[in-house]
């Protein structure tokens, strides 16, 4: 049965700007764990990774049923990948979660389900 399904957009563009004025915007978006695979990067692929997991984590929240705020922070939602390449959601929970990400050169958008 489905509890929720969340949808996000996010402009790279938006993100980019953010981070460069706010450098610890990305802090307060990743995980210690996202933070490290952040650091890897290109530099067009962190803005990329960045708003993915951005709006990841706000359509999550919307899923959730709470959003950002008061009950769940961006760094209480962690995100990997599995042994397939596929993001998955890692904490709070990951069973039952399903996403999807795509990105164009100007925008990310994702979707998430969860279920119960």
């Amino acid at each position: 049965m489905i509890k929720g399904i969340g949808l996000d957009i996010v402009e790279i563009a938006r993100v980019q700007k953010i981070a460069e004025r706010q450098p610890k915007f990305i802090q307060r978006i990743l995980t210690q764990n996202e933070q490290s695979y952040y650091l890897q990067l290109s530099n067009r692929r962190k803005i990329e990774y960045l708003a993915g997991r951005f709006s990841l984590k706000e359509a999550f929240a919307k899923a959730y049923g709470t959003g950002i705020g008061e009950e769940l922070s961006f760094t209480d939602i962690e995100t990997d990948y599995n042994d397939k390449g596929k993001p998955i959601i890692k904490k709070p929970f990951g069973k039952g979660v399903h996403l999807s990400v795509t990105h164009s050169q100007d925008y990310v958008a994702t979707q998430v389900i969860i279920e119960e």
